[in-house]
Order: structure tokens, then C-alpha cells, then sequence
């Protein structure tokens, strides 16, 4: 059982500048993402990608912003904890909030701040009876360490730039055979990635196939070994294999929070927008997952109501100073947290 003052559910912008905010206050605090990376919509769907309405930045990478939060949050050493979805909730008699997550870490809190963006990001899985059984071991949907790769017949499935992506790194990792399989010969990717993935097929290194997996051989010790590909004419065929990546895109849901007697509106969890407190006590939401009069979905919006929220938890929470608002250039106290 983890014991802390702050859970913060979700490792995106907004969670982590949560972080930040919360350390300011004195508010040590973990963080939960169902992704095994921190970034959350920056790092899942436009990590490359130009950012350009962050104040006092003129333009930046999802990428870039995570990098920068996680830095400025680092003072405070928030302890992130990847790849897990909280799936249960409930107050206990004393007021505290106990959490669980999906990979069994256990959490008690004084405060419950959900980042959760548009939702949980989930990867889109194959449509096959039965290949779940094989997860965490032939088959990934998070890309494994290229040492995982290295001499394996690695099939990349998708057709995104998630997918082109993936194929094109890979194949420095010196896998035995590297194909990619997306149901037609075309991708939606960036110029500089179609050009390079044309480069490592003319010279034999990736090899594009076409289909749609429909199934899949195991052999008698239980690996698996081939996909079927099903095709618009024609027979179908199998695709030898021993490691299968799957990269055919995210998509986010609410998951077992739409079940924990939220106001909701719309899918978002309704707030009071001087605190962003939500109906229950002590659960906040901020960023794009919140709602309330006037609601803009920008990231810059979240970063200020997660310094709202942080503000409205202080003085909550906290008996033994008085919360005032401080400045990071005249505070002695802020530059101690900060090290400076």
C-alpha cells in the first residue's frame, strides 16, 4: 500500500504540471498512466509534431513540452507509475481515497487530481479469437527494447505513422526478417518517413505486405508462428512470424472512472471552475477530461486550472502554514523546493 498526499491519474501535459503546481504547495504526489510512457496525448498521437500556442514558446514537439514538464516537475520527484489503469475506487471512513490499479499497486491518497485527458488511451487490438493469449510475449502492442528484436522475424502490423515509424527503427535492431502488413500497399505517414521506408524496402531490409489478419498457427509448444491474411481476391495466406508489433493506432475511453459517481456532462466530469473540484470531495479534474461554462480544450487552459486546483488542495489539506499566492522570483521558499 502506497500512502501519499496527491494520486494524479494520467502523464500528460496536465498531470504533469499538476505535479509541478502540487509541489510547489508542499503536496508530494504519484502519477498513474495507462501508457508505459509519460507524455499522454503529446507522446501517443503528435510527438513530432509541431506545438504552437504554448506561452512564451514559439513552437515546439509534443516530444519537446513533455521533455521540458517532466523537467520542471523533477524537483519534486513525483513517482510515476506506467502502463496501469486505476480500476477501483472508494473513500474510506476517515476521508482518505484508496485506489487500485490494473497491475495490482495499491494507493492511499488525500487528494485524487484526474489528468485523464480525452480518456484512457487503449492501443486498438487485433479483431482475432484467441491471439490474446499470446500478449506479453509474441505479441505487443507498446514497442518492445530493440534487444527483444534482434535475430526475431518481427511483423509490424498497421498503417499509420505509428506503425512506419516503428518499422523504420526497427530496423537498425538487426531483426533475422522485418515486415510490415497493412491491409493495402499505402501508408499515411510523414514525406520523410514514406521516403525512408522506400529506401529500406529497395534495399531488402523491410518488406510490405498486404492483408487483413484473420488468424493465426501456433505450433505444438504453444508459439506463436504464422498469421492468416485474408485478401479481397484470392485464397488466403499465411505470414511466418515469431514476434507480431502492433501499431494500428490508440483509441481513448473513460474506462472504470465513468463508473464512480462522477457528474458528468457529456463524457467529462463536471467542475467547479474556481477549484476544479468535481462532485465528490477531494477528486479534482483538470485538462481536457473536465468540464464547465466557457470550457476551452487547450493545453494552456489545463496548465491553469492545475495551478488552481493545486491552490484549492493547499488550503484543504495543509494546517501548518498559510497558503498564499508566492512568486517563484521573490520567494525564498519556492527557490528552496526548486533548488535554487
Amino acid at each position: 500500500m502506497i500512502e501519499t498526499d496527491a494520486l494524479i491519474l494520467g502523464a500528460g501535459p496536465a498531470g504533469l504540471f499538476q505535479a509541478f503546481q502540487l509541489g510547489l504547495q508542499e503536496i508530494r504526489a504519484h502519477i498513474v498512466d495507462v501508457l508505459p510512457y509519460a507524455g499522454g496525448q503529446c507522446a501517443a498521437l503528435y510527438a513530432d509534431k509541431p506545438i504552437y500556442d504554448i506561452p512564451g514558446v514559439p513552437v515546439c514537439t509534443g516530444r519537446e513540452l513533455v521533455a521540458s514538464l517532466q523537467q520542471q516537475a523533477a524537483p519534486f520527484a513525483p513517482t510515476l507509475h506506467l502502463g496501469q489503469e486505476v480500476t477501483t475506487f472508494s473513500t474510506l471512513p476517515d476521508g482518505r481515497l484508496q485506489l487500485a490499479t490494473s497491475a495490482g499497486t495499491r494507493f492511499v491518497a488525500r487528494a485524487l487530481f484526474i489528468a485523464a485527458g480525452i480518456g484512457a488511451f487503449q492501443p486498438r487490438r487485433l479483431r482475432i479469437a484467441g491471439i490474446e493469449a499470446f500478449e506479453g510475449g509474441a505479441l505487443h502492442y507498446h514497442a518492445p527494447g530493440a534487444a527483444a528484436v534482434a535475430g526475431r522475424h518481427l511483423v509490424v502490423a498497421g498503417g499509420g505513422e505509428e506503425a512506419v515509424a516503428s518499422a523504420i527503427a526497427f530496423a537498425q535492431a538487426a531483426p533475422a526478417s522485418l515486415t510490415l502488413l497493412h491491409r493495402r500497399d499505402g501508408f499515411e505517414a510523414e514525406p520523410a518517413q514514406l521516403a525512408e521506408l522506400q529506401r529500406l524496402r529497395d534495399a531488402g531490409r523491410i518488406q510490405v505486405v498486404t492483408g487483413q489478419p484473420t488468424g493465426f498457427v501456433a505450433d505444438t509448444e504453444g508459439r506463436l508462428t504464422q498469421l492468416v491474411l485474408s485478401h479481397a481476391e484470392g485464397p488466403d495466406t499465411p505470414l511466418a512470424l515469431d514476434l507480431l508489433l502492433v501499431r494500428q493506432g490508440l483509441s481513448p475511453r473513460l474506462g472504470p472512472l465513468a463508473d464512480w459517481g462522477l457528474a458528468m456532462e457529456r463524457k467529462q466530469l463536471v467542475v467547479d471552475p474556481a477549484s476544479c473540484l468535481t462532485s465528490l470531495p477531494k477528486v479534482y479534474a483538470v485538462g481536457d477530461i473536465n468540464h464547465y461554462p466557457g470550457k476551452k480544450k487547450l493545453i494552456l487552459c489545463g496548465f491553469h486550472e492545475a495551478t488552481l486546483a493545486a491552490y484549492d488542495a493547499a488550503e484543504r489539506l495543509q494546517t501548518a502554514r498559510k497558503v498564499v499566492v508566492e512568486y517563484t522570483t521573490t520567494s525564498t521558499r519556492l527557490q528552496g523546493l526548486l533548488g535554487r
